[in-house]
């Protein structure tokens, strides 16, 4: 039985600037480096000669890590231009803040481009008359969209 998600998966053209991105402007703390190579890499991921560097994130508290790796053997291929909220498959993870506001105003004073700005979910959306949810969507370096979900009641 599924209890809980272990980690996310980030490849990523850069390592060190998508880990720049995420630990300071998310709060993410790094807690492991490695390079992975080998037999046992190449069979997990079907795929031959596999070099890679991964550095592995998580947020004080709890919740899933970020593993965020960077072939270096074989190159991969970038995400398709059409990476817009309706397209098929995993298409965003969501980061639960405190502070829209500030957030909002801290990442876009670092550059970041937002889809959109931040709107509150109608009432009857989410499960609990009370709870409301203001979210916004912007894109990492390497074009993940992410979420920034506030809730308040």
């Amino acid at each position: 039985m599924t209890h809980s998600i272990d980690h996310l998966n980030l490849v990523v053209r850069d390592l060190e600037t998508t880990v720049r991105f995420y630990r300071d402007l998310l709060g993410f703390q790094q807690t492991n480096r490695a390079t992975l190579q080998g037999d046992w890499i190449d069979a997990v991921a079907g795929l031959p000669g596999i070099q890679a560097e991964v550095v592995f994130l998580e947020l004080p508290g709890n919740g899933p890590r970020i593993e965020v790796l960077q072939y270096l053997t074989p190159i991969g291929q970038n995400l398709p231009a059409n990476s817009l909220a309706n397209t098929f498959g995993l298409r965003h993870f969501a980061l639960r803040i405190s502070d829209m506001t500030a957030t909002v105003a801290r990442l876009r004073a670092a550059g970041v481009q937002f889809v959109g700005n931040p709107v509150e979910v109608p009432a009857g959306i989410l499960k609990g008359s009370n709870v409301r949810k203001t979210l916004c969507y912007f894109h990492d370096p390497d074009g993940v969209l992410l979420e920034l979900a506030e809730y308040h009641e």
